[in-house]
């Protein structure tokens, strides 16, 4: 009677965090993406090492860096979990269906979605399916993302291969009737996902936060209809309120525009991206590039 073989492979769950600690650099976001606490991460690499008899990492007191050992076979893991998502996709019958981005809620409404026009021009072929969410953790097989947009400083790439776009500038608004009361006897309105928008401006113009705290909405979108309706004064970029501004919905309570530190971040999965995928990430950096230069946005 024959014997079976032992099976080579690690257990799939921990060559799965492994690959997501290598592609995000860090223990505790490859957490979040798997919903696992930081011990837990550790302990899995370390079951993985000891299956493998090698090290994959580094362990410092504040860095985290992975062997020579463990950059080799991060690079096959990376392309072979890219392989898998693209199969499955495939088997799914997806492989023709629209490319998939996360954003931002105010992101996508106010800047990629009135810019979508100009995509489908260059390209008839493929369309755009937006879905928003203000998450930190992009897992792109299970989520069947082609594209997200995460906000960082602009040193601290979200994740390897991260693709910068835009910096984040931020300036004041107001209905026309209520600018005419002045930015100080104004309520200043904001959003949850930015709530440091104002003291970036604030220091920016060099002035002091006021006592009572800016009110905060759960998205800036909120917050810019709050401006609208005349409830007080909102903190935003201003492309997202060109056409407000355009059509003296809204008036711009100050020339200053601050650059808050962030800046916008293209996120792709490893490994090729699939038809049209590159074709997106070249249409948003051309869109980015067309942007006036030295414009304050």
């Amino acid at each position: 009677m024959l014997g079976h073989m032992p099976d080579p492979l690690p257990p799939l769950a921990a060559l799965r965090t492994f690959a997501l600690v290598a592609e995000t650099g860090s223990l505790t976001a490859a957490g979040a993406r798997l919903n696992l606490t930081q011990p837990a991460i550790s302990r899995r690499i370390r079951e993985l090492e000891a299956a493998l008899g090698v090290t994959l990492v580094h362990r410092g007191a504040n860095a985290l860096r992975l062997t020579e050992d463990g950059l080799r076979y991060a690079a096959a893991l990376q392309q072979a979990f890219a392989g898998i998502a693209t199969a499955t996709l495939e088997l799914r019958g997806t492989a023709a269906a629209p490319l998939r981005i996360r954003a931002y809620t105010t992101w996508a409404m106010r800047w990629l979605i009135p810019r979508l026009p100009r995509f489908r021009a260059h390209h008839p072929g493929l369309e755009v399916e937006v879905v928003t969410s203000t998450s930190p953790a992009v897992d792109f097989a299970r989520e069947g993302l082609d594209a997200a947009i995460r906000t960082a400083p602009a040193g601290t790439p979200p994740m390897r291969g991260a693709v910068r776009l835009q910096a984040v500038h931020v300036a004041p608004f107001a209905a026309p009737a209520a600018a005419r009361q002045g930015l100080d006897r104004l309520t200043w309105l904001g959003s949850r996902v930015r709530p440091r928008d104002w003291g970036s401006w604030c220091d920016a113009a060099g002035r002091a936060l006021p006592a009572t705290p800016p009110l905060l909405f759960e998205s800036t979108s909120l917050a810019i209809q709050a401006a609208l309706e005349g409830l007080g004064a909102v903190i935003c970029t201003p492309d997202f309120v060109e056409e407000e501004v355009r059509r003296r919905r809204l008036r711009r309570l100050s020339p200053i525009s601050a650059a808050t530190g962030d800046h916008y971040w293209l996120l792709q999965p490893p490994g090729a991206p699939r038809a049209g995928g590159e074709a997106l990430r070249d249409w948003l950096l051309d869109e980015v590039a067309a942007l006036p230069r030295g414009a304050a946005r």
